[in-house]
């Protein structure tokens, strides 16, 4: 079931679609990757229209913008592992879109007029992008939380404090399309699978300069949403076998880094705080890790 927080910010807002505070490893995710979870067009031609209007106007600002593939968030499915039903894993279902189609439906100033009147999310959402971000709760040895502070010079939210993240990429699995081959399916599927595990380690080494050997096999703990664009991203939690100030010194060697400021490892309560000041789906996130926390404390 769903949950919801609202903000006086409305940009922090957010909804949980699928919360896992037991921490799921990498054995018990899977993806289900079909062209059934790719976006529907709107059946409003002008509307439809208004993605290439507005990925044009993009274009003419900013040249160097790249039309990429990102997957598709379609919903996802609970399962058992086995006939004993003591765990459960997580189907994600997935689909492919690209930067293009996001720009002009979830960023889109009349974004609201693609939705669907329904409380089942993936029919409400079907003519959306809705592009699978990833972001990463990463616990350092001294007990710190990593957060990083948006720059001024990007696009959303600038200014505004994120947890390490960005997209699980197709390309990086080499995939350009849907398989049409039914023998193939099954170990695409798999292969991506694997890629969302693998893609948010990625973005923890590029945005924070920890190296991928100091970082503890990541968990995935759920799938939340901004309510503002509807924008959902995938979080997972994971630990570092490096402290607060270490992080800060290899901080200055990211890859990334240009898109963000400064790194902070800081406390849960300290963590509560800055929050308020979070787009919503990684305010969703903290919340998601609040679940997680909760979860072992009752053991």
């Amino acid at each position: 079931m769903a949950a919801t927080a609202t903000a006086s910010d409305p940009g922090t807002a957010f909804k949980l679609l699928l919360c896992c505070p037991a921490g799921h490893p990498r054995s018990r995710v899977s993806v289900t990757f079909d062209q059934s979870f790719d976006r529907i067009p709107h059946p409003d031609a002008a509307l439809e229209e208004s993605i290439s209007e507005i990925w044009n106007q993009r274009l003419q600002r900013n040249q160097s913008l790249y039309n990429g593939t990102k997957f598709r968030y379609g919903g996802s499915a609970l399962h058992y592992k086995d006939d004993s039903k003591q765990e459960y894993c997580v189907s994600l279902h997935l689909g492919l879109t690209d930067y293009r189609t996001f720009v002009g439906t979830n960023l889109n100033p009349l974004w609201e007029n693609f939705l669907v009147p329904s409380e089942d999310d993936p029919v409400r959402c079907q003519h959306m992008s809705n592009p699978l971000g990833n972001g990463a709760i990463v616990e350092t040895s001294d007990q710190k939380i990593i957060v990083l502070q948006r720059s001024h010079n990007v696009g959303e939210f600038p200014g505004y404090y994120v947890f390490p993240g960005g997209h699980s990429e197709p390309q990086e699995i080499g995939i350009m399309g849907h398989q049409t081959d039914e023998e193939k399916i099954a170990p695409l599927s798999e292969q991506v699978s694997q890629e969302m595990f693998e893609g948010i380690i990625r973005e923890v080494v590029e945005e924070t300069g920890v190296p991928a050997s100091s970082l503890a096999d990541p968990v995935f703990i759920g799938v939340s949403q901004r309510e503002m664009n509807v924008r959902p991203t995938a979080f997972f939690f994971t630990k570092c076998d490096i402290d607060s100030s270490g992080v800060n010194e290899l901080y200055c060697k990211a890859q990334d880094g240009y898109e963000s400021t400064k790194l902070y490892a800081v406390s849960v309560e300290e963590l509560r705080g800055m929050s308020q000041r979070m787009p919503g789906c990684h305010n969703g996130g903290f919340a998601l890790y609040d679940l997680m926390r909760n979860a072992a404390k009752s053991l």
